[in-house]
Parts: C-alpha cells; sequence; structure tokens
C-alpha cells in the first residue's frame, strides 16, 4: 500500500491547522518540516495528532550521535510517527537516533534522507567523484541505515528501482518530489508522477505544493488519492 503524507510548508501554527481544515478528514500524513516547526515548535505536532493526524517530523536531523539521539528522544516524546535523519551522518548516528526513540518508549520510527531530489549528478558538492553513481550511493546509503536500525529511507522515486535493482531487495522508502500527472516539478529536479511511484514501489508518497497550494485543497487531495488507487489497481 502506498500512502500519502501532505507537507505542510506554511509559516505558522493558525495556517497549518487552517491547512488541515480545509484538507478535511483522511488519514494522510502530516509532514511537518524545518520552516514550520521552526516557527511554530513542538507544539504543531501536539495540535496536528489532537486533531487526529498522524505526524511525520522531517527535521533531516545531521549532528553527532549523542545530539541526535536526544532530539529523537524529544520527537518521541511528541508522538511523532516518522523522524527523518540524514544518512549521511553514517550508521552510528541513525543508530543513536533509533535508540533515542527506544529510550523514550516511543513508536516513532526513523526513515534516513539519502540524497536530496534537489540534487543530479550534475550539482553534487565538490569532492564527490564525478560521473556520480547516485543509485549506487543512495543503495549503499539504504543498506547503511536499515544495518541501524530505521525502518527505510527517504529517496527520490526516481533512484527506487536503480536501489533495489542494487540491493536486490525491497525496502521502505519515502518518496517526495511526487507530482499528480501534468504536475508541475517547481524546484525538485528528480520528480515522478503518483502513477510511477506507485508502480515503482514507494511506500510513502510525499505531494506538497500540488496539493496545498491547489484552490480546493481537499478535491486536489482526492484527485491525488484517485490517482494513487487506480496506480495500485493496475499494479496488482
Amino acid at each position: 500500500m502506498s500512502e500519502i503524507a501532505i507537507a505542510f510548508d506554511v509559516a505558522t501554527l493558525d495556517q497549518a491547522l487552517a491547512l488541515d481544515e480545509r484538507l478535511g478528514a483522511g488519514n494522510e500524513i502530516a509532514k511537518v518540516g524545518l520552516q514550520l516547526f521552526t516557527a511554530a515548535g513542538p507544539d504543531v505536532v501536539r495540535r496536528l495528532r489532537e486533531r487526529g493526524r498522524r505526524v511525520f517530523l522531517d527535521l533531516k536531523l545531521h549532528d553527532i550521535p549523542n545530539t541526535v539521539g536526544g532530539a529523537a528522544t524529544e520527537a518521541a516524546r511528541l508522538g511523532a510517527d516518522l523522524l527523518t535523519v540524514h544518512a549521511m551522518g553514517g550508521e552510528a548516528m541513525v543508530h543513536a537516533a533509533v535508540q533515542g526513540i527506544g529510550a523514550a518508549g516511543g513508536a516513532t520510527r526513523v526513515v534516513a534522507v539519502t540524497l536530496l531530489t534537489s540534487l543530479d549528478p550534475t550539482a553534487m558538492p565538490p569532492g564527490f567523484v564525478k560521473p556520480f553513481d547516485l543509485h549506487g550511493v543512495a543503495a549503499a546509503l539504504t543498506d547503511e541505515a536499515e544495518r541501524a536500525g530505521a525502518l527505510g529511507v527517504v529517496c527520490s522515486p526516481a533512484d527506487l528501482t536503480g536501489i533495489r535493482t542494487k540491493l536486490g531487495r525491497d525496502f521502505f522508502a519515502v518518496t517526495p518530489g511526487i507530482r499528480p500527472a501534468g504536475g508541475d516539478t517547481h524546484d525538485q529536479k528528480r520528480v515522478a508522477t503518483i502513477e510511477r511511484a506507485v508502480r515503482d514501489g514507494a511506500s510513502l508518497l510525499v505531494l506538497g505544493r500540488a496539493i496545498t497550494g491547489a484552490a480546493d485543497p481537499a478535491a486536489a487531495l482526492a484527485a491525488a488519492r484517485e490517482e494513487r488507487d487506480r496506480a495500485l489497481a493496475l499494479k496488482s
């Protein structure tokens, strides 16, 4: 089953609650990222959970293991369903996040960011060998993250098939950069339609401005659900 997460990329708690109201009832996960968490803090997680939303806390933690472990403990105490860390932080750091959650007795699961969807082989930072093997690096980071106890990874939908081929097995994949058929790609380079991401095995589809920027977010979300369901039916 490919679930849907909606990126609550808004500037205030009031805007987040208003967006939740406009989306209407549904089992979609609210993805709270850096902008909203910096503006509203932990209260946004509490308030959305009070409204019945599961929360994907997308903070992309990347620091020494002790610091990341402490932050993960607090995320678990807030009741976040998912928490992101950067896989590039290394196996010990990812494992520290998993241990931090365990210390809080929480059910939060860690997903590790492999390579940002805004990057492509021509835009990698200095020091990376070129030509750059995106799929090979993403596969290695996925393997490392799972060894550390992560549920899975965040990766470009364009990397799904390549990572699975490299690993030779399935894995839990959160895929940002998802667009309904015909949707704008905005500033992301490695994107995919809902249909393609489902076909390639995405576990959690992250949709943002295609839903939140629509004149009627509830209608846009309903259309996205239908597109996802059609893709699942074709896949089965």
